[in-house]
């Protein structure tokens, strides 16, 4: 058996579901806190918010396709179970550091438009 295909089939498949899912809410929830820096401008929000959920989607959906260049050999099931634990890992938490960049990115931004006005 090809344990490889199958390791890349599961790994796509969680990734691509996690990916979708978590963008999904990025861009329902973040919406209010865009909408607060452009002032209510809700034509400019949706602009920016859609574009920044393409580019997740870009950037994150391509750097999992990416990762399968680099996956190591898998000969048995332990080791299939071992490198989709660390890849799915690895992902969730380029996620997470995503998250938090862009959320202080925000607040930042938030401010400074503050001093200014």
């Amino acid at each position: 058996m090809n344990y490889n295909i199958l390791a890349y089939t599961i790994y796509l498949t969680i990734m691509v579901y996690i990916i979708v899912y978590v963008g999904r809410l990025f861009y329902n929830n973040g919406r209010v806190f865009i909408l607060g820096l452009f002032k209510g401008n809700v034509e400019q929000t949706d602009y920016v918010n859609t574009i920044l959920l393409v580019a997740y989607y870009l950037f994150n959906i391509g750097y999992a396709f990416l990762k399968l260049r680099f996956w190591t050999n898998v000969t048995d099931v332990e080791v299939l179970v071992s490198s989709l634990g660390t890849n799915i890992g690895v992902l969730i938490l380029i996620l997470a550091v995503t998250h938090y960049f862009n959320m202080w990115l925000i607040y930042y931004l938030s401010k400074r438009q503050a001093l200014f006005h």
